[in-house]
């Protein structure tokens, strides 16, 4: 019998690594933003195409998701869906970046993160100042 054999499998095993082994940093935080920013777009595009059926349908369809997405509300989600998509494309450029072999070291990636997400939120607020300046 060899020894591999005579082991016990799961006393052999090593454990896998969970979250309290890590030390959280900015790329990590960024990583789960990334995940659910990409979730939320999926969610927000539902939304689109009722806004394009409901404009298809008739006045009426279209009046009532008018008044649903203009209520505080649907302003907030809207709001949302605006900051999910310019995160995530922030994102995807920080992994362009990184496509290029470039931005590894800790500095640049802490930079990159950081980035990502100031960027991410002033220009939705720039892109709703705009959107509320030429209503």
């Amino acid at each position: 019998m060899s020894t591999i054999e005579s082991k016990s499998v799961t006393g052999q095993r090593p454990l896998s690594p969970h979250l309290q082994v890590y030390k959280w940093s900015w790329t990590m935080t960024m990583s789960i933003l990334h995940r659910v920013t990409g979730a939320g777009l999926y969610f927000g595009t539902v939304l689109l195409v009722v806004w394009l059926v409901a404009a298809a349908s008739g006045k009426g369809g279209y009046d009532s998701v008018q008044w649903l997405f203009g209520s505080f509300l649907g302003r907030l989600v809207l709001f949302g869906y605006t900051w999910a998509l310019i995160h995530h494309l922030f994102g995807g450029i920080r992994h362009f970046v990184w496509d290029f072999g470039a931005g590894f070291d800790e500095w640049s990636r802490k930079a990159l993160s950081v980035g990502t997400l100031v960027a991410s939120v002033i220009l939705t607020l720039v892109v709703w100042v705009i959107g509320y300046a030429v209503r």
